[in-house]
């Protein structure tokens, strides 16, 4: 990483971002500060999703303190990062991702979205070695794991890494999320507007580290969540200010973001008046 766009990331962090060439170790969630903004896919409205060289920005720009990766996993067992079951809306290809094998998948391209700012080319999708090779330790990561039966193969990746404090594994599945915490990994929960409206989230205290909830919830339910027991409670896919103050007025302490650089250049409103 340029050293200018290291000094620029921590200046604007408060030096949160620390690589691991300046020692120290590895960052981890515990160095979280108190309300964490995740770039979600990497802050899709502002770089290419789930892309190498969008992380890289995301990373760069020092906006958000964790990185979310969706991943998907290949006919051959390898684990990528792709949103979608299918490659048809973000690549050039088309077809399942499950049906690839990892030299087919070196032959896929990401189309990056035409509406995004900047200049971004057509690139290969990484895989999830190289996501964790290139940025675990340097950023905190989250990782969906889109595929369960992938839960496995990604916690022997971590646990080689040394990485097991610095990532959290995702799932919409609370069974999964609970085998993720029996497999010694930070577990995350995420929950729809319509789950939450029947949710008991303070069953979920003894294996999930961040719950994960959608803002379109009802006030009660986020309230509800917020007030559950498990430490941290982000509110997804936050996209304005507004949308933002709210969640965090009704007591979660972060928020999963498409647009981290918005999030980080508007000031929270201590008062909403809706």
């Amino acid at each position: 990483m340029p050293a200018l766009l290291v000094a620029t990331a921590l200046a604007a962090t408060g030096g949160t971002l620390t690589p691991l060439e300046w020692g120290g170790g590895p960052l981890t969630v515990d160095t979280l500060r108190p309300v964490v903004y995740t770039a979600h896919r990497g802050g899709a409205l502002e770089v290419p999703e789930n892309s190498m060289s969008g992380l890289v920005a995301a990373l760069e720009r020092g906006t958000a303190q964790v990185l979310d990766v969706d991943t998907r996993m290949l006919r051959d067992g390898t684990l990528v990062a792709m949103h979608d079951a299918t490659l048809d809306r973000t690549t050039t290809s088309k077809g399942r991702v499950r049906d690839l094998t990892a030299a087919d998948w070196r032959k896929v391209r990401l189309k990056p979205d035409a509406d995004l700012e900047g200049r971004w080319r057509p690139e290969r999708p990484p895989t999830i070695a190289e996501v964790l090779d290139r940025f675990g330790g340097r950023a905190v990561l989250m990782l969906e794991a889109k595929d369960p039966d992938s839960l496995d193969a990604l916690a022997k990746m971590l646990k080689k890494r040394g990485l097991v404090r610095s990532v959290l594994v995702n799932s919409n599945r609370p069974a999964v999320t609970e085998r993720a915490h029996e497999l010694g990994l930070i577990a995350q929960l995420w929950r729809s507007a319509k789950q939450m409206r029947h949710d008991e989230p303070k069953k979920w205290r003894g294996f999930v580290d961040v719950l994960d909830v959608d803002y379109k919830a009802r006030n009660a339910d986020l309230v509800r969540a917020a007030r559950s027991g498990i430490p941290r409670v982000w509110a997804h896919t936050v996209n304005r200010p507004k949308q933002r103050d709210r969640v965090l007025r009704l007591g979660c302490n972060g928020v999963i973001t498409n647009a981290p650089g918005l999030m980080w250049r508007t000031p929270v409103r201590e008062r909403i008046h809706d």
